[in-house]
C-alpha cells in the first residue's frame, strides 16, 4: 500500500477532479486548426493555391519518383480564423507541433516569430495582433532547403518539407502555467530519490502573469494512482508580479512503498497541477503521467532498471509511412507503437529526431523505454550559428520531453564522423580541424544535457570507425551506441562479437550497446542459401538471430535496437524498392516481414502465438528438388505439424523457431501447425520442375546474375534464381568463352518496377541455355547499362549515386541471337539510353527440332551483360 511520510488530506474524490476539469474547459480552449488551409510552393503572390488539410508535406510524391532529388525550398500556408470578442481577455497562442525545417509565422501581415529545426514544438503569442469580432489571417512560410546552420545537414532519410504535425490555437487566462519556456508544458518533474522503499518528487512550475498588476494566487498539486484514487494533495500560496513570470519550486514529501514502473508493469500515477486565483477560481491546469523508476548503466554489467540488470532489446523508428511521407495521421503512428510493444520490444530509439509527443505518452502507458535524440547527423558546420541552433534544439528537446517517465536516454549525435570517413576532397589539415570542432560541439551538448537532465542517461550513436576512439568523442556520453553492420556492408556476421569484445577490452570503463544493425530485406525475394547483400528475408533472419545471440551472450552490452522498425523513405537510395531504406522489420506499409514474427517469438512470452513463415509466398517453385525447409515461429516449446490434414511430425521450437524439411508434390499443399494455445495454417501452390522438357510450363522467368528468387508483385511471376546450366533445365554455360560474373547495381533503374531484376547482371557470358520443349515462344530479355563498379563488398549505401558512378564508361557493344536468329545487332545501351533505364528486347521464336533455346551474345566491344529472361509459350 502507498504510504507517505506525513499525513495528507485524502477526502478529495475523483468527482472533485472531474468538476475542476469541467470548469477549466469553460475558461480556456485548445482547438486543433488543421482543416481548410491554402497552400502553394515558392511565392505567396502566386495564384496557384490549393486547399489542403494538415498534416501535410509537399514531398510525399516527388521523393519517390524516378527523377533524382526532391523539392527542397519554400512552401506557403495561409488560413483565416475568426476571433470572437468573448476572448478579448485571454492570451492566445499559435502552437505548432512539427514543421520542417525553418518557419516564419505571420499574423495579419506581421512577423510574429521564426523557428529553426524541423522536429520540435514551438509557440507564438499572437494576442497583441488579434482583431476581435473579425477574421484574422495566418500565413506560414516553411523552408526545407539545405541550410548549413540547421541540422540535419546530411542523413540517410528524406527531409520532407511542410507542416506535418498538428497546429493548435491555445487560449488561456491572463495568468496561466507558462507556454513560453520553449513550448514546454510549463512545469518539470524530478525525482530526488527513488527506491523500492521510498521515492521523492520535486516540481518546478512556471507561472506567467500578463496582467498589469500583481496577483495573489495558489498552486494546488494532486497525485492520484492508477485507480484514480487521490493519494496526495498540497497547496502553495504565492504572489505573482505584474507582467512577469514566476518559478515555483515544490518539494513533495517522500512516498513509501511506491509501485515501480517497468515495461513488464508500466504502473503510472497522475500528477494534477491547478493554478487558482485568491478566490479559488481555476485559471489553468496541467495533467501528466508520472512514474517511479530509476536507471543506470555499468561498463561490465550493462543497463540497470530499478536496480536490476535489464537487457534492452528493441527497435529504432522513423516517423514516415508509405503514401504519407512524414505527414502521418496519429492513429497510424500509434499503431506503430502497439506493433512494437506486441513484438515484445522493451525499448525504442526515436531516430534521428524527436517524434510526436503523443507517442512518448503511449510509451509511458504501454511500458516501452525511450532513447530520444536530436538530428545532428553525419557532419557538423563550424559556425556559431550552427552551434547555437544545436544547443537551442537540444534545450527544446529536453524541456518538451522531460516529464515523460519512459524517456531514460537523451541523445544528441548520430554517426557524426560518417561524411569525414568518406571524404576524399578535404585536406588532412581540414579533417583534423573538423575533428576538433566536432568534439567541441559534442562536449557542449554533453555538458548541457547532463546539467539540464540530471536523472537521464546521455547517449550518442557511432558508426564503425576508429575516428571516435581517436578523437575521444566516444568517451563523452554516459552510454555509447555502436551502429554496426557486420555481415552487410562489411565483414561477416560473426565479426560483431569480435568487435564488441575488442572494444570492451580496450575501453573497459565505457558503457556500450548496439544501437543499429540489420540488412535490407524485400519480401518479394527469397534465397537458399541466403548470402550477404541478397535482400532476402532469409538473410535478414539469419543476421538478426545471430546478432541477438551475440548480444545476449555479453553481459557488458547494454542491449540492442534493430535498424529499423519499418522501411522508410530515403530519396537517394536505389535498392530493389527505390528511394526506400528496406532494413525494416515491417514493410513501409507496416505489414510485418518474417523477422518481426521471430522477434515476437523470443521477446513476447505473454501472448502465445505460432506462425508459418510463408506470409509473402503464394507459390513455391522447386527446381530439381522435391524437399524444402519451411520455418515455423512460436513462443511455445512444442507443436504438431500437419500436411494436407495428415499428421506429419512433432515440432520442437528452439530459440523461437523450427526448420522442418517437407517433401512437396505439385499442386496445392496445406500446412497447419498447432500448439497448446493456438494454430496457424497456410495453403501454398507448389510447382516442381525436375525437367523442363517433361514438365513444361507456360511461363518461365529467370533472374540472371543472382541466385535469388524474385516475385513480381504486379504480374505474380516469379523470376527464378540464376544457376549454372544442367541438362533439361536452364543456366549459363561455363565451358564457353567468358567468365559469367554475377554483379549488383545498387541504384535506381528508371522506366521499370522490376529493379530487383535489373539491378543484378550476368556479365561476360556468351551462352545461356534453356531446355524448353518444341513450341512457339515469346522471349523477352532484360538489360541495363551498369555504369557502376559491381563489387558488393565496397558498397556502403550511405554514399550517393554521384559518388559511385563512373564519369566515363567504356564502350559495350554486342550482338544478341536466339538460336540462330539475330534479335539485336550492335546493341549499344550507353548510346541509346543515356541513363540507367530498364531495357527489354522481345522476339518470337519457333522451336521444332528439340534443340531448346540457346541465347548467344557475340561481343563486338566490351563485355555483354544480361539481367533477366522471360519465356512465354504462345502455342
Amino acid at each position: 500500500m502507498l504510504k507517505f511520510k506525513t499525513t495528507f488530506k485524502t477526502s478529495c474524490t475523483v468527482l472533485v477532479l472531474m468538476c475542476i476539469m469541467f470548469s477549466f474547459e469553460i475558461m480556456a480552449q485548445k482547438s486543433t486548426i488543421n482543416s481548410g488551409w491554402q497552400f502553394t510552393l515558392n511565392d505567396k503572390s502566386s495564384s496557384d493555391w490549393e486547399t489542403i488539410n494538415i498534416p501535410h508535406t509537399w514531398n510525399k510524391e516527388d521523393a519517390f519518383d524516378d527523377i533524382r532529388g526532391y523539392y527542397r525550398g519554400i512552401g506557403w500556408y495561409k488560413k483565416t480564423l475568426f476571433f470572437s470578442k468573448d476572448g478579448e481577455d485571454l492570451e492566445h497562442y499559435l502552437h505548432f507541433k512539427g514543421v520542417n525545417q525553418e518557419t516564419d509565422v505571420f499574423f495579419n501581415g506581421n512577423l510574429v516569430g521564426n523557428h529553426k529545426g524541423g522536429y520540435t514544438v514551438f509557440n507564438f503569442n499572437i494576442t497583441e495582433l488579434i482583431k476581435f469580432d473579425a477574421y484574422n489571417l495566418i500565413e506560414v512560410k516553411v523552408d526545407n532547403s539545405h541550410n548549413e546552420n540547421i541540422p540535419p545537414l546530411d542523413a540517410d532519410f528524406t527531409f520532407y518539407g511542410g507542416i506535418y504535425r498538428d497546429v493548435q490555437l491555445i487560449s488561456k487566462p491572463k495568468q496561466h502555467i507558462s507556454l513560453s519556456d520553449f513550448a514546454s508544458s510549463g512545469f518539470y518533474v524530478d525525482y530526488y530519490h527513488v527506491s523500492e522503499e521510498k521515492a521523492g518528487i520535486e516540481i518546478k512550475i512556471l507561472i506567467d502573469n500578463f496582467e498589469n498588476k500583481p496577483s495573489n494566487n495558489k498552486v494546488k498539486v494532486i497525485i492520484s494512482d492508477a485507480e484514480n484514487k487521490i493519494v496526495y494533495t498540497k497547496t502553495l500560496d504565492f504572489q505573482s508580479s505584474a507582467k512577469a513570470s514566476e518559478a515555483l519550486n515544490m518539494k513533495l514529501s517522500e512516498v513509501y512503498n511506491p509501485k515501480l514502473w517497468s515495461p513488464e508493469n508500466p504502473y503510472l500515477y497522475k500528477l494534477h497541477i491547478s493554478l487558482l486565483d485568491r478566490d479559488n477560481n481555476l485559471l489553468d491546469k496541467r495533467r501528466q503521467n508520472i512514474a517511479f523508476r530509476w536507471v543506470s548503466v555499468d561498463a561490465n554489467k550493462g543497463f540497470f532498471l530499478n536496480g536490476k540488470p535489464y537487457k534492452l532489446v528493441g527497435v529504432n523508428r522513423h516517423q514516415d509511412y508509405e503514401g504519407f511521407g512524414n505527414a502521418v495521421p496519429m492513429h497510424l503512428q500509434e499503431k506503430d507503437i502497439h506493433l512494437i510493444k506486441n513484438m515484445g520490444a522493451n525499448v525504442i530509439r526515436f531516430a534521428h529526431y524527436p517524434h510526436s509527443q503523443d507517442l512518448y505518452k503511449l510509451c509511458d502507458e504501454l511500458g516501452i523505454l525511450v532513447w530520444s535524440e536530436i538530428p545532428i547527423v553525419n557532419k557538423v558546420t563550424n559556425t556559431k550559428a550552427f552551434f547555437d541552433t544545436c544547443l537551442k534544439v537540444q534545450e527544446e528537446h529536453l524541456k518538451q520531453y522531460y516529464n515523460y517517465p519512459s524517456v531514460v536516454m537523451f541523445g544528441y549525435m548520430n554517426e557524426i564522423f560518417l561524411r569525414q570517413a568518406f571524404d576524399n576532397t578535404s585536406t588532412k589539415a581540414e579533417k583534423e580541424t573538423s575533428k576538433i570542432y566536432t568534439y567541441e560541439l559534442a562536449k557542449l551538448l554533453e555538458d548541457f544535457t547532463r546539467k539540464h537532465a540530471p536523472n537521464r542517461i546521455t547517449v550518442m550513436a557511432l558508426h564503425f570507425n576508429e575516428l571516435y576512439n581517436e578523437t575521444k568523442i566516444a568517451d563523452l556520453s554516459m552510454l555509447i551506441g555502436w551502429n554496426l553492420y557486420f555481415g552487410w556492408y562489411h565483414d561477416t556476421i560473426e565479426d560483431l562479437g569480435i568487435f564488441l569484445d575488442d572494444q570492451h577490452k580496450r575501453y573497459p570503463n565505457r558503457c556500450i550497446m548496439v544501437s543499429e544493425y540489420g540488412p535490407g530485406a524485400d519480401v518479394r525475394i527469397s534465397a537458399n542459401p541466403p548470402i550477404k547483400y541478397d535482400y532476402s528475408q532469409d538473410y535478414q533472419l539469419k543476421l538478426h538471430t545471430s546478432y541477438h545471440q551475440q548480444v545476449m551472450d555479453r553481459d557488458f552490452v547494454a542491449g540492442m535496437t534493430a535498424w529499423d522498425f519499418a522501411d522508410f523513405g530515403s530519396e537517394f537510395r536505389g535498392e530493389t524498392i527505390p528511394h526506400v531504406n528496406q532494413k525494416g522489420l515491417v514493410q513501409y506499409n507496416r505489414e510485418p516481414k518474417e523477422v518481426y514474427y521471430w522477434y515476437k517469438s523470443v521477446l513476447n512470452k505473454k501472448n502465445p502465438f505460432v506462425h508459418i513463415a510463408l506470409d509473402h509466398k503464394e507459390e513455391l517453385i522447386l527446381i530439381n528438388q522435391s524437399e524444402q525447409n519451411i520455418t515455423f515461429f512460436s513462443n511455445q516449446d512444442k507443436g504438431k505439424l500437419y500436411v494436407n490434414n495428415v499428421f506429419f511430425q512433432d515440432v520442437i521450437f528452439s530459440n523461437g523457431m523450427a526448420n522442418i524439411a517437407i517433401s512437396f508434390v505439385k499442386g496445392k499443399t496445406k500446412l497447419r501447425i498447432e500448439t497448446d494455445s493456438g494454430f496457424d495454417e497456410k495453403i501454398i501452390r507448389v510447382n516442381s520442375i525436375q525437367n523442363l522438357k517433361t514438365d513444361p510450363i507456360t511461363v518461365l522467368a529467370i533472374n540472371t546474375g543472382t541466385p535469388i528468387n524474385f516475385v513480381d508483385s504486379e504480374s505474380g511471376i516469379t523470376f527464378l534464381g540464376d544457376r549454372a546450366y544442367s541438362e533439361n533445365l536452364y543456366g549459363y554455360v561455363t565451358n564457353t568463352s567468358g567468365n559469367c560474373l554475377q554483379k549488383l547495381i545498387p541504384n535506381n533503374v528508371k522506366n521499370t518496377h522490376l529493379e530487383a531484376v535489373f539491378q543484378t547482371i550476368l556479365e561476360d557470358c556468351s551462352t545461356y541455355k534453356v531446355d524448353i520443349p518444341n513450341g512457339n515462344y515469346k522471349v523477352t530479355l532484360y538489360f541495363v547499362e551498369p555504369q557502376l563498379k559491381g563489387n558488393m563488398d565496397i558498397i556502403y549505401n550511405l554514399n550517393t549515386d554521384e559518388k559511385t558512378e563512373t564519369s566515363d564508361i567504356s564502350r559495350r557493344i554486342f550482338d544478341i541471337f536466339l538460336n540462330d536468329q539475330l534479335v539485336a545487332g550492335h546493341f549499344d545501351m550507353a548510346n541509346e539510353y543515356p541513363e540507367k533505364y530498364g531495357i527489354t528486347k522481345s522476339s518470337t521464336l519457333n522451336i521444332n527440332d528439340d534443340s531448346g533455346l540457346t541465347i548467344s551474345f557475340i561481343p563486338i566491344e566490351g563485355k555483354p551483360v544480361l539481367s533477366g529472361i522471360l519465356i512465354e509459350k504462345t502455342f
